[in-house]
């Protein structure tokens, strides 16, 4: 659920430098660097936060526990037992006995308090580096509604993640995505909503019409999506707040499909297929005249802005099999840089700027991976009998997408893993899913 008038209350020291390897040193800050190789998770204390109000223990076991799974979750991090803590921390001011942590091996310590007072709940939290024997940055308070404690909770472990790793974090996000019940001949789809690890889901359209394709507004006020319910694909556009949408002007004759927002969140990309011919257009969400960007006798679609807007990904066939092209963002020249065996779709531009994920289809797998974006250092994330459809999360680290599998009783599920291969998880979800997008960091 989403939190009102959450206030940062205070924010300091929120600074964390990456360096080659984990590291624990007396002489130095507590340190990670999140590389291609496998590493040791780095283990931390969390023992359950303090309630300082009667009535905030059961809150504060709840915020625990969730900001234990987000960072136990990436893969980087793992949760020391509690049964394991020589000693425990009996108050938010006390010292901590650094001793203590450090023989059971407790490299990063996190401590907080939880207080509620008339519907109101605050929240605030301190990191020690357990072997240097000092605090990571000043100590974060957030004050919010009890409603909104999941999103509080998130906002801890977002907090902890950047200092140790020095990039920024992704739990407090949500994904919009497809929701799917019934077999693979009557697949009921409609579109949901849910925090980033799945939980308070909540739908957005209704199941009496296919939808495909949402994608978050780069604040996270809107979706586009891709609707038949008038029997063509048309692209609508939907608040979430008040989840009122309206359908995008189209061109009479034709099916307009995979659309995409721009970084300045006025303008959209999408694909126009229109005699027997598909190209990516351009246009205004408020109104105004559509213009065409490709102009082949090729299929070209699945469209992706770089982050600063001036260039475009998407994927075509002209070169005769599925690829991966560039081109500037007005339209114009485009070169290719997928060259690797196999064909190559739904690609999607990294939110750093640095890399692009996509779809691969090669030898009867299909595959997740990512590449420069000169097409330079290719590198396969998972494969399947069934996997598509990446989105980026908010920081750039990690990755989500459809995977379904065989038969015909396959389901379509969603799934997560880190950029550099390690981590694949399974997102949990009420019913099937697919075709996620993941939101910015919410405010």
């Amino acid at each position: 659920m989403r939190l009102l008038g959450m206030m940062l209350v205070a924010a300091l020291g929120l600074t964390a430098v990456p360096v080659s390897q984990v590291q624990a040193q007396s002489d130095g800050p507590l340190r990670i660097e999140i590389t291609e190789g496998v590493i040791e998770p780095l283990p931390f204390a969390l023992p359950i936060f303090e309630a300082e109000t009667g009535d905030a223990s059961g809150l504060a076991a709840q915020i625990s526990q969730v900001v234990s799974a987000d960072l136990s979750g990436t893969g980087l991090f793992r949760e020391i037992p509690a049964n394991a803590f020589i000693s425990n921390i009996s108050s938010f001011a006390a010292p901590v006995q650094y001793a203590d942590w450090k023989a059971i091996n407790a490299q990063a310590l996190i401590t907080g308090a939880v207080a509620v007072q008339g519907g109101q709940l605050n929240v605030k939290f301190r990191l020690y580096d357990v072997f240097s024997g000092a605090e990571m940055g000043s100590g974060l308070q957030f004050t919010g509604t009890t409603d909104g404690w999941r999103r509080m909770a998130h906002k801890v472990a977002d907090a902890v993640y950047s200092r140790i790793t020095g990039e920024g974090g992704y739990f407090d996000s949500r994904v919009v995505y497809v929701s799917e019940t019934g077999g693979k001949d009557a697949r009921q789809k409609r579109l949901a909503i849910m925090d980033y690890d799945g939980a308070n889901v909540q739908y957005l359209t209704d199941s009496s019409a296919i939808v495909l394709a949402p994608r978050f507004s780069p604040n996270g006020d809107r979706v586009l999506y891709t609707s038949y319910e008038t029997g063509f694909p048309r692209i609508y556009v939907l608040n979430v707040g008040s989840v009122q949408r309206r359908e995008l002007e189209s061109q009479d004759g034709t099916m307009s499909f995979a659309p995409r927002f721009a970084p300045d969140g006025q303008n959209i990309v999408f694909s126009l297929s229109q005699g027997g011919n598909t190209d990516i257009w351009a246009m205004n969400i408020a109104g105004g005249r559509a213009t065409r960007l490709t102009s082949t006798p090729s299929i070209e679609t699945a469209p992706s802005f770089s982050p600063d807007g001036s260039q475009i990904v998407f994927e075509s066939d002209r070169s005769g099999s599925q690829q991966l092209y560039i081109m500037p963002a007005g339209g114009g020249e485009a070169r290719r840089i997928s060259f690797g065996p196999g064909r190559y779709g739904t690609p999607v531009w990294s939110p750093r700027g640095d890399l692009i994920a996509f779809t691969k289809q090669n030898s009867g797998r299909f595959h997740i991976g990512v590449m420069r974006t000169d097409g330079s250092e290719e590198r396969l994330l998972t494969a399947s009998f069934l996997d598509e459809g990446p989105t980026w999360a908010p920081n750039g680290r990690v990755i989500m997408f459809t995977r379904e599998t065989q038969g015909e009783g396959g389901r379509s599920s969603l799934y997560s893993v880190d950029i550099s291969g390690r981590n694949l998880r399974p997102v949990s979800t009420p019913d099937g899913g697919s075709d996620p997008s993941w939101s910015p960091l919410q405010n």
